[in-house]
């Protein structure tokens, strides 16, 4: 646990008592603060009071007295789409609001660390897609490479709950614009934008405000080096910000769209082939064409901005290229289920959006693709130009006659269930077909989340290929 410094003897509120609320009230009470806590399920409320912590209700006036600080879970909405009851109070009181990665930012550096050989450093992972398995690629190189590293934030554990690092060792965080646009400190030696591209602009009033609580991550601390994808106009934007100039290598800039060979530093995949550039020259090469793990445009880019992440540690070239070939993939993330006969099955789960399921459908030359769920504005429209990929789409749940009339001339069917999709995409599959699990749509119609999601699509297909289950044959009335 990283305990929270500054607060000794103060008192501290946590608000939301999830997984990164409990654990910045365990840290902040290990730190010394007198700790209160609210959540307005009265299920957490109980176990917070289980394990010792003393709840307050926000609501009631007498619960702010003395206050120094207001701790605000991610999932509590701060300013849009409108305050909670209690981060407003805390404006009218004056309390300082932050939320558990500010106060990591505040706590890592200990006095011990001044007889370190080489004290820890910070890696920090943020964009629209490809975070976490940026994230998670960059922890599995350094642990392949035998650094001593942790993964926390949005993905793993929560920040406050890892170990204190040791010298030489990283901490590599993905963050989510709920994370970052409320820290009041980010001070990271490496950050990571991977992409933009529009989600949750509810919470953040649209997608300027969004970008700006990706940004916040390069404009608060000024890592020491910057790694920008700049294939949209927030990255390129982004990049021209943080450089003093074309030769400016605190700034590497990553692209799988085009050649990058006139900037000081850069990482960019053309034709599946990653290259290095330093002040105009090749200086390394790797082909990402035969890494079973990372396939497809969307992977190059997450492989590139972790290459430049672990180059920036001073990993060499060839350290990196063995560990990519030992990554699996994530759960849910372009992950290879099965293969049967010629047939791949591949949950991309994950995929919620237009643009992720873009990427997930570029991957694949003919697809079986089950699509469906809960659709969010503007339907799978966006994805005709991919459609030509698609030997058949299997479309399921809430919007799937929506997304049916958006197919033209598409073959598609439309089932109640993702099991009878996945049922039907099963029995049509042909040798070098990909059944594709791309919903392009939230889960929450028939799933509490994407992850639930994948998981029974996994279920359904190891029961279908053992043997263990029979291929549903009824599509929806």
């Amino acid at each position: 646990m990283i305990a929270v410094r500054g607060y000794d003897a103060q008192r501290v509120a946590v608000l939301g008592l999830g997984r990164t609320g409990l654990a910045a009230a365990l840290a902040l009470t290990a730190g010394g603060a007198r700790v209160v806590v609210w959540d307005d399920s009265a299920e957490r409320r109980a176990e917070a009071e289980a394990r010792g912590l003393e709840v307050a209700d926000l609501s009631r006036g007498r619960a702010w007295e003395g206050l120094a600080l207001l701790v605000v879970s991610p999932g509590i909405p701060h300013l849009y789409p409108s305050p909670h009851p209690a981060v407003r109070r805390a404006w009218d009181e004056g309390v300082p609001v932050d939320n558990d990665i500010g106060l990591f930012f505040r706590s890592l550096a200990t006095p011990g660390w001044d007889v370190l050989d080489e004290v820890p450093r910070v890696v920090a992972v943020t964009g629209s897609n490809g975070k976490s398995t940026t994230s998670a690629l960059v922890h599995h190189i350094l642990s392949s490479a035998g650094r001593p590293t942790q993964l926390a934030g949005n993905i793993g554990r929560s920040v406050l709950d890892i170990d204190p690092p040791e010298g030489g060792g990283v901490v590599v965080l993905e963050l989510s614009s709920y994370q970052l646009e409320l820290a009041r400190a980010l001070t990271p030696d490496v950050a990571v934008f991977t992409n933009l591209s529009p989600d949750h602009l509810d919470r953040h009033g649209g997608r300027g405000g969004y970008f700006a609580a990706k940004r916040r991550l390069f404009a608060e601390g000024g890592p020491d080096r910057a790694i920008i994808g700049v294939d949209e106009d927030e990255g390129a934007f982004l990049a021209s910000q943080l450089a003093e100039g074309p030769g400016d290598d605190r700034v590497i800039r990553v692209s799988v769209q085009r050649k990058l060979d006139r900037f000081g530093w850069s990482v960019f995949v053309r034709k599946g082939f990653l290259s290095e550039y330093r002040r105009g020259r090749q200086v390394a090469s790797i082909d990402l064409r035969a890494i079973a793990g990372l396939p497809g445009r969307h992977n190059h880019q997450n492989a590139a901005s972790a290459y430049a992440a672990c180059r920036a540690l001073g990993l060499a070239p060839r350290q990196i290229e063995a560990a990519l070939h030992g990554f699996e993939g994530l759960p849910h993330r372009s992950q290879l289920v099965a293969e049967r006969d010629g047939v791949r099955f591949v949950n991309d789960s994950k995929a919620t959006n237009v643009d992720a399921a873009a990427q997930a459908l570029q991957a694949f030359d003919r697809i079986r693709w089950i699509a469906g769920g809960l659709g969010k504005e503007g339907g799978i429209t966006p994805l005709a130009p991919h459609f030509g990929r698609v030997a058949k789409a299997y479309l399921y749940g809430h919007s799937a006659r929506e997304f049916a009339l958006s197919l033209g001339n598409t073959p598609h069917e439309v089932f109640r269930t993702l099991p009878e999709a996945v049922a039907r995409a099963t029995a049509e599959a042909e040798p070098g077909d990909t059944v594709l699990l791309a919903p392009a749509a939230a889960s929450f119609d028939q799933y509490p989340d994407f992850e639930a999601r994948g998981e029974d699509f996994v279920r359904v297909v190891r029961a279908i290929l053992d043997g263990t289950d029979k291929p549903a044959d009824q599509g929806a009335p």
